[in-house]
């Protein structure tokens, strides 16, 4: 059992962030910004995939167009990508986005800062502080010397007190970096000094494999500790990707329970069946089920109803065949073709 961090928490839409609400995952559209339907399209695609909240760039007035039609394209909350100028902001605000991603020195004086600030108090719309290592202050890098944990950390706080100048406090902050050290570095000292919810990431993780691992290591590290309440897997791949990596790590560290836990063994030359391809098929055919359990595909007697003994189901490899057990106990024997079907059999009757 984790015990998050106790923080406050902040409505987006209908999701909580905070420890009041589940961990939520995020992505971004990648479409190009003022192509309408090409953003209905991905937002749709990746509602129907699980993506609980959804980002898009709004880098002109323009832009609000696309927000808008994404908003009533979707049930998903929308948060709008706003860099420098605040009228973005504040048009996204009219035009429905469930969130405002922003940093308030960015976009200039203090009667801007403010503006944005009651706008988003008056329909109840959240702003995230995103910092990130190529966003940091000049004072801030000169003071340290170069891109640092504790810069980050600065950072954020210090947009974070602009907002609270004007009494408001909705605010979500991430802090990432690409580097796996810095960025769990930089969550870790914020977390200590602020009861802001967080929004987890390592920012330009890479390609699919190696964006997955880095982000497994850093978001998973500070899971466990309790730390985080949103998460996004950014990987330069389709966003889809994004949303079922990041659930697979929320299951990975036990966070995710609502979903079965497969357990199968890295094979040796005991194994006499073809215990790689029957493992991904079993992992595929189990995707839509929301049935908290464990099942075991093991590759043969010693290490199936021995090693896994406490999952719910499995099957240990034989010679062309297979064993089924249920919590350690042999069911019944059943070829090696049939594998598949009568363990999904006793999946489906648990």
């Amino acid at each position: 059992m984790i015990n998050r961090r106790a923080c406050r928490t902040v409505k987006t839409g209908n999701v909580k962030i905070g420890p009041e609400g589940k961990i939520s995952v995020q992505s971004m559209l990648n479409v190009e910004a003022h192509n309408i339907d090409g953003n209905v399209r991905q937002a749709t695609k990746l509602e129907q995939a699980g993506c609980e909240i959804v980002r898009l760039t709004v880098p002109d007035k323009d832009a609000v167009k696309t927000l808008y039609a994404v908003k009533n394209a979707v049930k998903i909350p929308v948060v709008a990508d706003i860099h420098f100028d605040y009228k973005c902001a504040l048009e996204s605000i009219a035009a429905g986005a469930d969130k405002i991603r922003i940093n308030p020195g960015n976009i200039g004086s203090d009667d801007r800062i403010k503006a944005v600030a009651d706008a988003c108090r008056q329909k109840n719309v959240p702003i995230r502080i995103g910092v990130n290592s190529g966003s940091l202050e000049k004072d801030i890098l000169e003071k340290y010397g170069s891109v640092t944990a504790e810069g980050l950390c600065e950072s954020a706080l210090r947009h974070a007190s602009l907002l609270e100048k004007f009494d408001f406090g909705d605010i979500v902050i991430s802090i990432k970096s690409s580097n796996v050290q810095t960025m769990v570095k930089a969550y870790r000292l914020v977390a200590e000094q602020c009861d802001y919810p967080l929004h987890l990431g390592v920012t330009e993780a890479g390609t699919r494999r190696m964006g997955m691992l880095k982000s497994a290591a850093g978001i998973g590290s500070l899971l466990l500790d309790g730390i985080g309440d949103t998460i996004r897997v950014s990987l330069t791949a389709d966003p889809v990707e994004e949303v079922a990596a990041g659930f697979d790590i929320l299951k990975a560290v036990g966070v995710k329970t609502d979903c079965p836990q497969i357990v199968s063994c890295p094979t040796c030359g005991r194994t006499k069946i073809d215990l790689i391809s029957l493992a991904e098929k079993v992992e595929k055919s189990l995707q839509g089920c929301n049935k908290p359990i464990t099942v075991a595909v093991m590759g043969c007697v010693v290490n199936g109803p021995g090693e896994a003994k406490e999952a719910d189901i499995g099957i240990a490899g034989g010679d062309g065949c297979a064993m089924i057990f249920k919590h350690g106990e042999v069911l019944r024997k059943v070829k090696e073709e049939e594998i598949l079907t009568e363990l999904l059999k006793e999946i489906e009757a648990l």
